[in-house]
């Protein structure tokens, strides 16, 4: 990594202290031995992130018992570390009984699109996305909670451009303190809360203005990941904190969260093989902390990236064939690649294989349609992943996750996808996103208890 410092999470076992001190204040937290260590300077404006323990790839979770039990909690701090001091930091650490391991903390970006003009507009998505058949179904995402992880969002604007979401305040988030969440610059954010407006027009947005640490002013589109670490522990502990799956008016308890943003070029990481990597290491807390989300009933959608080769982002550095890095690829959640309205491929869509699952993207969904207006064409896989977004959210309306888990979603929609090739393949995953075909599946899960769920919650 060529900075003349690096950004590292620190993983610590738990101790009451920092228990005490978890979103709260690092003042609170107790001392540290390496932070004695010249060149290593830790962050006062982080407060410590709980980490629930990592979770085996099958079998039943019991999150709301994990994620609060102190013993069983690991948590993050983070710090800037010289290169100079690299050496002496990591082999202090690594003879520390409290630190459990050193990761890497990437920059992170919003994952922006090539200067071409628009194919079509969000109408001829809504056509594509049979949103009117959706509506008559009573599936517009109504007390369904979307966040939007990203730059922010601007309400104001999206009612001025027809779109009436309601707003939940209290679980925005941002990573500067007095950020007019809601209320943010109009930007990248506000772009994606427009498309999934598209197929779920009454739904609920979360602004978490991940995106906007490295700009005060939140303009920016760039973010370090243990900012994502603290964005994703307030979802997870408004998901596992619940006593009981419903929402304050009946409405089943639900999230999906929306991730237009990822890691561009290896340079950005450690390498592949060293312990502190994410891109490739499922240890990452990070990418555990993904899984844990996901496990407790949220729908996480995440774009594949803008570094396909025939029109990659100049932040793309030339690694074209480098597939898709951590999260991004995650088994937890569905990777999103993009098409245009004919269902073509455009060529700034990140191929796979994935890093951490190798059958990446899982679907491909539609961009590059004049839509919300905040850039002349809502492009990249950015808009491709809330399109898709708004799907999920508009069938999460009746079909809450205690119905229909996050994982058999996900297989459902790949299920049901427009294949391209009639096989899985690196462009579009397992194909297009088809709301017909989904409606179809899903009309096959109207016996007990579905039939009475569905009954239940429909206006």
């Amino acid at each position: 990594m060529a900075a003349e410092f690096v950004r590292v999470m620190v993983q610590l076992r738990s101790t009451p202290a920092l228990a005490n001190a978890a979103f709260s204040s690092f003042a609170a937290a107790p001392p540290l031995r390496f932070s004695s260590i010249p060149g290593v300077q830790l962050d006062a404006s982080f407060a410590p992130v709980p980490i629930p323990p990592k979770l085996p790839r099958r079998g039943p979770h019991n999150l709301s018992a994990t994620f609060f039990e102190a013993q069983e909690s690991t948590y993050i701090v983070r710090a800037r570390v010289s290169q100079d001091a690299l050496p002496d930091f990591l082999s202090s650490t690594e003879r520390d009984p409290s630190v459990v391991g050193v990761f890497s903390d990437p920059r992170i970006s919003a994952i922006a699109t090539c200067p071409r003009g628009p194919m079509g507009t969000d109408h001829d998505v809504e056509r594509l996305l049979l949103v009117e058949e959706l509506q008559r179904r009573g599936l517009t995402g109504a007390g369904v909670k979307v966040a939007i992880v990203d730059t922010g969002v601007n309400l104001a604007y999206l009612r001025r451009r027809g779109k009436q979401p309601n707003f939940d305040a209290q679980l925005s988030w941002g990573p500067n303190t007095g950020q007019p969440l809601g209320d943010m610059p109009v930007s990248h954010g506000t772009m994606c809360a427009y498309d999934v407006c598209i197929a779920a027009p009454d739904c609920t947005i979360v602004d978490h203005a991940l995106l906007t640490s490295q700009t005060r002013g939140g303009s920016a589109m760039d973010g370090v990941l243990s900012d994502a670490v603290q964005s994703y522990a307030v979802l997870l502990s408004y998901l596992t904190s619940a006593a009981e799956p419903f929402a304050g008016d009946h409405t089943p308890r639900t999230l999906v969260v929306n991730n237009s943003w990822g890691m561009f070029h290896p340079s950005w990481d450690f390498p592949v093989g060293d312990s502190q990597n994410y891109s490739d290491n499922p240890d990452h807390p990070f990418n555990i902390i993904v899984a844990s989300l996901e496990a407790a009933g949220a729908d996480i959608l995440f774009a594949a990236g803008n570094c396909g080769p025939e029109c990659p982002d100049s932040r793309c550095s030339g690694a074209t064939n480098a597939g898709i890095y951590g999260a991004n690829s995650s088994a937890a959640v569905i990777c999103v690649a993009g098409v245009v309205a004919t269902k073509d491929r455009v060529g700034y869509s990140t191929i796979g294989p994935g890093r951490l699952e190798r059958k990446k993207p899982d679907i491909a969904s539609f961009t590059h349609f004049a839509g919300s207006g905040v850039y002349a064409a809502d492009g990249g896989t950015s808009a491709a992943t809330p399109v898709a977004s708004g799907v999920v959210a508009a069938i999460r309306r009746l079909y809450p996750s205690s119905v229909l888990s996050p994982a058999e979603l996900r297989d459902l929609l790949r299920e049901t996808a427009d294949t391209q090739y009639g096989q899985f393949n690196y462009e579009y995953g397992y194909g297009v996103i088809n709301v017909e075909a989904l409606l179809e599946r899903l009309d096959e899960l109207d016996g007990p208890p579905s039939q009475q769920i569905r009954g239940r919650f429909r206006d």
